[in-house]
């Protein structure tokens, strides 16, 4: 460490809780090495906790879908505010973090002020939206990805990007710690893992299929058992909800908050709403079966020209082909869902062929500690030479989670 920093500033842009839990993380381990940098941020108070000076609080109202006009009116508002305060302080680098519908106008306005933009979780273009590339590349200097083939998208197309790694493989788990709580969950076999996802609308469409799912399994495998993972209480009770007017919570099927790791543990196989919490189960090699449940006819019309990649779910994408099942698009009814993990259950070598796949996923982020990497990146791009990261680093990262 050369002891620069005081008259170098970073301003972080976070406006949803992902947001502030990746710019936490890079924060703390950018205040590690260089406790003189000035962080200032639009952001949480993860982010508050781990060293930034806050100038707005964002994130408790993220919006999931279309935004109604006081939503759009309030996002205004924010942007003018923070090109208002760019204008004025003029840091050094901007960090947008993910949120690519709002921080794409505020990195313009950053770039239009000579500023440095440093994107911080790359917008899925890859997925949807590829002629949006042109945008980027003229709106930032460097974009942080976190899964492997995100960089290689974007070199290809002539916009700087490094990986980074994950946070979710930042650190090993604590294998025996999780056998010795997995010891209250139920006995029985085959041990099932449901992961419904965490947003409303993904609990209202995926849910009730789940759920029709795993009663029907349990009539062909008697000794079956379950356990949903919920993230939060408050989904908890939306799930346990929605199981009352749907016929009941099944005989068999346990509940636990905020214990995915546990959860995959635990379990044998799982049925998953797509999204990173199968990055969770590849970590510990756990079987699956995908699920995106949508409507048909915003597919129809819609859909199957916006998405462009030939998969969704995130294991798929980082191996380059089909190692787990996906359904997607997915419409109605239950038994699609209901023969793909059956047919997972019931065949051994495809259960081991799936845990020697998702091994092989995950070894893709060996070496990686992503705010590690990340520090460094914004140190080069601050025309600093970046600190060695060591085993603090780690430290910091695990604090920065907890």
């Amino acid at each position: 460490m050369d002891g620069q920093g005081s008259n170098k500033t970073l301003l972080f842009t976070a406006f949803e809780p992902s947001g502030d839990d990746h710019s936490a993380a890079v924060i703390r381990e950018l205040k590690r090495r260089r406790p003189d940098l000035r962080i200032f941020a639009w952001g949480g108070p993860k982010m508050a906790r781990a060293g930034a000076e806050i100038i707005a609080t964002t994130g408790a109202d993220a919006v999931v879908g279309v935004p109604g006009w006081s939503t759009i009116k309030r996002y205004l508002r924010i942007k003018a505010e923070i090109r208002d305060w760019m204008k004025a302080n003029r840091p050094d680098v901007l960090v947008p973090v993910d949120s690519p519908g709002a921080n794409f106008t505020v990195a313009k306005m950053g770039k239009k002020l000579g500023i440095k933009v440093v994107h911080l979780v790359a917008p899925q273009l890859w997925a949807w939206g590829p002629w949006r590339i042109g945008k980027l590349r003229r709106r930032t200097d460097l974009v942080l990805c976190l899964l492997p083939f995100e960089a290689e998208f974007f070199a290809a197309r002539n916009v700087p990007s490094r990986f980074i790694g994950h946070p979710l493989f930042d650190e090993p788990l604590d294998l025996e710690a999780l056998d010795q709580k997995a010891q209250a969950l139920p006995e029985g076999s085959p041990k099932l893992a449901i992961l419904p996802g965490s947003r409303e609308a993904e609990l209202r469409r995926n849910f009730p299929v789940l759920l029709e799912a795993f009663r029907e399994l349990k009539t062909r495998h008697p000794d079956l058992v379950g356990v949903v993972g919920a993230t939060t209480d408050e989904v908890r009770a939306q799930l346990q909800s929605r199981a009352t007017v749907l016929g009941g919570w099944p005989d068999g099927l346990d509940i636990v908050v905020g214990e995915t790791d546990l959860v995959t543990r635990w379990s044998d196989a799982a049925m998953v709403v797509s999204g990173t919490v199968t990055l969770q189960l590849s970590k510990q090699a756990r079987p699956m079966v995908i699920l995106y449940k949508t409507n048909e006819l915003t597919w129809k019309v819609l859909g199957s020209w916006l998405i462009t990649t030939p998969f969704i779910g995130l294991p798929n994408l980082i191996a380059g082909r089909a190692v787990v099942t996906e359904l997607f698009p997915y419409f109605k009814g239950h038994m699609r869902l209901t023969e793909a993990v059956d047919a997972l259950l019931t065949d051994p070598e495809a259960l081991a062929s799936q845990k020697r796949e998702l091994g092989r996923v995950s070894a893709k982020f060996s070496g990686k500690i992503a705010a590690s990497e990340a520090a460094s990146a914004l140190e080069e791009m601050l025309g600093f030479e970046a600190s060695p990261s060591g085993a603090a680093s780690t430290r910091d990262a695990e604090a920065t989670r907890a």
